[in-house]
């Protein structure tokens, strides 16, 4: 199993977790994703960084934080 990424994000609405889900299954050596609404958090695991995930979540306008950090 790879690296376990764990991000803030604002969920604010469907629109947005469905452009979120269609960025996150782009990225290349995901093995799983979750997205808990309830809590703005974004999960995602495989061979990627923390870096990666918040620069593919940048390009389509969200702004994403460590989960740790907040």
């Amino acid at each position: 199993m790879g690296n376990v990424v764990e991000l803030k994000v604002d969920l604010d609405c469907e629109g947005c977790i469905k452009k979120i889900l269609k960025a996150i299954k782009k990225i290349e050596d995901i093995e799983t994703y979750n997205i808990e609404t309830q809590l703005n958090k974004v999960t995602v695991t495989g061979n990627v960084t923390t870096e990666e995930v918040m620069r593919v979540l940048q390009k389509i306008g969200k702004q994403a934080s460590n989960w740790e950090e907040n």
